[in-house]
């Protein structure tokens, strides 16, 4: 279950992720040591495809249709490497209606009192 806290510094909302996140980068390096080649070859072909997405969105002169196919070849080469790492599944988490809106009742929570401590340091300023 997600559990949201309030950031080091008390002024955003922290989402932690890590325990999804762990176990498929303790996936990812397993496989790697199993097979270093094929692994790298995917984490080399999946960076080259990254790279070409980023020039495309950030580039002027890269269409739509082009974005779209770097797009898709990131996604490609992202699933060819999750294929090998089972945790994936657990990265986004699914909730269940109950668990949704319980969620979001905690994140507001922490967010009201975010806000309620920030319009009490504005008010209390001279």
């Amino acid at each position: 279950m997600i559990r949201p806290q309030l950031s080091a510094d008390g002024r955003t909302v922290r989402l932690p992720l890590a325990e999804h996140v762990d176990p498929l980068l303790d996936e990812l390096a397993l496989a790697y040591a199993q097979a270093p080649e094929d692994i790298g070859r995917l984490l080399a072909a999946h960076a080259a495809s990254v790279v070409a997405l980023d020039f495309a969105m950030c580039s002027d002169d890269a269409t739509d249709y082009g974005r779209a196919v770097r797009a898709t070849e990131a996604d490609a080469t992202r699933e060819a490497l999750l294929d090998d790492c089972p945790a994936a599944v657990t990265v986004d988490p699914l909730l269940a209606p109950d668990d949704a809106i319980s969620l979001a009742g905690r994140i507001t929570r922490v967010a009201a009192h975010i806000r309620h401590r920030t319009a009490q340091n504005r008010n209390a300023r001279p």
